[in-house]
């Protein structure tokens, strides 16, 4: 009898260690550790940057090409798809990618993040960030993206573009642009990332956090011309309102918001009346609410220590 107890003791004490490992938690950088990743400000981009952008309909084509109007010089390829995910895009299983991706900046993923020619890689997941993680592993993938640039390019500067969700979501639009912040673009994609061997520091381009701190200034009458957060949003071919895909005005400042932070400079005194992917003049902001824009961009990105930018002096 004392030995089968014996052995139904070890036999339970190995499946509970089993257990435990199963269902032990990724790792996960501590409040330290994430800290200290971004302790020293990368230097600022002196030269045009050549940056490859992997995505969806939140990064689009006319973003990127607005960008390159901001820089003489500046070049980048993309692959686009709808609502894709970084795990889509390393196993191929990307909707609409032959439609988003018919146009003169395509190179394929792989191809372009091995070829080790890019300065920058700017990566970004799919909406719902909550469901992209539970469903489709978006830290794994995320550290092999990185992985996979900085065994092409030591040199490379890696980028998350945290992004939103729709206008009209019931817990709030602003509050969940915080909260998903600290939860899941930080507390899950980068820290479980980070702590990949290989994948060193990602950065953070804050699109979420500059759209929300534009919206407060928008609707706090502070910006000539523009009366509503909705300002920054499209509108349907229908006439209804797009609650997540930006207009022209929200497209030039997501534009602004990849400038600072890629070249870590201010964007102000930029240039504001810009074309799309296409050639066609975007509707662009009065000259007054592109300088707020322009401000509210730096202000972001200057005070938040993942963009890799040095902080500014108040005022």
């Amino acid at each position: 009898m004392r030995i089968k107890l014996i052995a139904a003791g070890l036999a339970i004490a190995i499946a509970a260690g089993a257990s435990a490992t199963f269902l032990s938690p990724p790792a996960s950088l501590t409040d330290t550790a994430f800290a200290a990743a971004y302790s020293t400000p990368l230097a600022p981009v002196t030269a045009p940057l050549n940056v490859y952008h992997i995505g969806h309909s939140l990064v689009g084509r006319d973003m990127p090409a607005m960008l390159a109007q901001l820089v003489p010089g500046h070049d980048y390829a993309s692959q686009l798809g709808w609502g894709a995910t970084l795990k889509g895009h390393w196993t191929g299983d990307v909707p609409g990618f032959k439609e988003e991706n018919a146009n003169p900046r395509f190179r394929p993923a792989g191809e372009a993040v091995a070829s080790g020619q890019y300065d920058a890689l700017v990566v970004t997941e799919m909406v719902e960030i909550k469901d992209a993680i539970r469903y489709y592993d978006s830290p794994e993938y995320l550290a092999l993206w990185a992985k996979k640039a900085r065994a092409a390019n030591p040199d490379i500067r890696v980028y998350l573009y945290e992004t939103w969700h729709n206008l009209d979501d019931p817990t709030g639009w602003l509050e969940r642009i915080e909260s998903d912040r600290v939860l899941y673009w930080e507390g899950v994609l980068l820290r479980q990332a980070m702590a990949t061997e290989g994948v060193g520091t990602i950065y953070v381009i804050p699109g979420g956090q500059v759209m929300a701190a534009m919206a407060r200034e928008i609707e706090a009458g502070r910006v000539p011309g523009m009366t509503s957060r909705t300002d920054l949003f499209a509108i349907n071919a229908d006439g209804t309102q797009d609650t997540i895909h930006p207009s022209d005005k929200g497209t030039y400042l997501m534009a602004l918001t990849h400038y600072a932070v890629l070249y870590g400079k201010s964007p102000v005194g930029l240039p504001f009346a810009l074309k799309r992917a296409d050639g066609t003049p975007a509707d662009a902001p009065s000259p007054e609410a592109a300088r707020v824009m322009q401000e509210v961009v730096w202000r972001v990105v200057t005070s938040y220590a993942p963009t890799g930018v040095a902080a500014q002096p108040a005022g």
